[in-house]
């Protein structure tokens, strides 16, 4: 029941506003001529317009807002910025609407007029308008939503916690925060390790020896990864050959993170199990050849060489 009133005092004041502008607009001058006060109309319509305008922009963005609050719950947050923007082309269009109210049809005269003024402010503030308009494309396709993890141009990475008009902000996993203009974010490649599910499948690369038979890495990799506490069990752990290459035969060990948050600790986990289980195994340690590659790329360093993937 709170909700319920909660919701209806969302709404009270700018629905009584809508109805009582739109009512006075349809009602004055009947209603001017019935008590003979002999004010012009004219003046009494276009201020009862252009109340009845922007009272309906104000309770169809309260509307839309409260919607988007509701859809949000039930799926990802909506970004702050979706809201705004809905609200701000309802009150441009109210903007439009008293205009014309005002001067009929010659407002585009007017608008004419004014164009150098319009096209020298457009130059002079090229690059804002340029991450305003990103923004508003980041708004309507909503390629990331707050609290989504995302990684721009696989450089920077971080949860998006605010969508504004000129920036996004990440927080990182540092505990620092990263404000990227709109229009840098839409000119780069973006990867959501949020969308469409939180969980998602990543790998690591290990080059063994061939001196240890396929057969044999595959299930001691496999078992190993499996061992760890913090990946997702289901699906379970796999291996891959990638390439029988002259220094050691490649392997892929592919597992399911949880979210992107994990991502670090499940590598690391990942990585302590295959250790463990490489020296349980009764190869002689440094094992030749084994090599740990970075990002799926061959690492210019000794073969015995580890590294984070």
């Amino acid at each position: 029941m709170s909700a319920i009133r909660k919701t209806f005092l969302r709404i009270l004041w700018p629905l009584l506003c809508t109805g009582l502008a739109i009512a006075a607009y349809m009602l004055h001058q009947p209603v001017m001529e019935w008590l003979e006060l002999g004010i012009p109309p004219k003046p009494i319509r276009v201020l009862t317009g252009a109340v009845a305008y922007f009272s309906a922009a104000w309770l169809g963005g309260r509307l839309v807002a409260m919607a988007l609050e509701r859809a949000g719950r039930k799926r990802r947050q909506v970004p702050k910025l979706l809201p705004e923007l809905i609200s701000a082309a309802l009150f441009l269009a109210a903007t439009l609407a008293t205009v014309m109210l005002v001067i009929g049809q010659s407002w585009s005269g007017a608008l004419a007029g004014s164009g150098l003024i319009i096209a020298i402010l457009g130059f002079a503030l090229r690059s804002t308008l340029a991450d305003v308009f990103a923004g508003i494309a980041v708004g309507i396709e909503a390629p990331y939503r707050i609290g989504d993890w995302v990684s721009i141009d696989d450089q920077t990475r971080g949860r998006v916690i605010e969508i504004g008009w000129r920036t996004t902000r990440l927080f990182t996993r540092n505990d620092t925060y990263v404000i990227l203009p709109n229009s840098q974010i839409a000119r780069q490649k973006l990867t959501n390790y949020s969308a469409p599910n939180r969980k998602y499948r990543t790998q690591v690369e290990v080059v063994l020896s061939h001196a240890f038979a396929v057969s044999d890495a595959r299930k001691l990799l496999a078992e190993a990864a499996s061992r760890s506490p913090i990946i997702v069990q289901t699906p379970a752990p796999d291996v891959r050959v990638a390439s029988y290459d002259p220094e050691g035969i490649r392997y892929n060990v592919r597992f399911w993170v949880p979210s992107f948050a994990d991502d670090i600790d499940c590598r690391d986990a990942i990585f302590a199990e295959i250790d463990a289980a490489l020296r349980n195994s009764g190869l002689p340690l440094p094992v030749p050849g084994i090599r740990i590659l970075n990002g799926g790329a061959e690492v210019a360093s000794a073969p015995r060489k580890v590294m984070e993937h």
